[in-house]
């Protein structure tokens, strides 16, 4: 089954050394998805996803945030560049 979900989020990033920069799922859309595909997690119940920001595409994963009751989306420095994303800006 696939399903597609557009929201806005904020980027933010990661207070760590390795300087990751995340968007966090709006709750209601992670809830969708956990009633649509909790079958599918995988390790430490990540989901295989499809994301489109802007003109660039590309295949990562999810990952739950138990503190928020939602998820993860990590945004690789090669998306960031190529669609001048930083911290603070919302994506959509």
């Amino acid at each position: 089954m696939t399903k597609m979900y557009t929201f806005k989020a904020k980027v933010w990033l990661y207070p760590g050394m390795a300087g990751w920069h995340f968007v966090s799922l709006p709750k209601n859309t992670a809830k969708k998805i956990d009633f649509y595909f909790a079958h599918a997690k995988k390790g430490w119940g990540s989901l295989p996803v499809e994301v489109t920001i802007n003109q660039t595409s590309w295949k990562t994963s999810i990952f739950p945030d138990k503190k928020e009751d939602s998820y993860l989306l990590p945004l690789k420095a090669e998306v960031r560049k190529k669609e001048s994303i930083k911290e603070g800006d919302n994506t959509n």
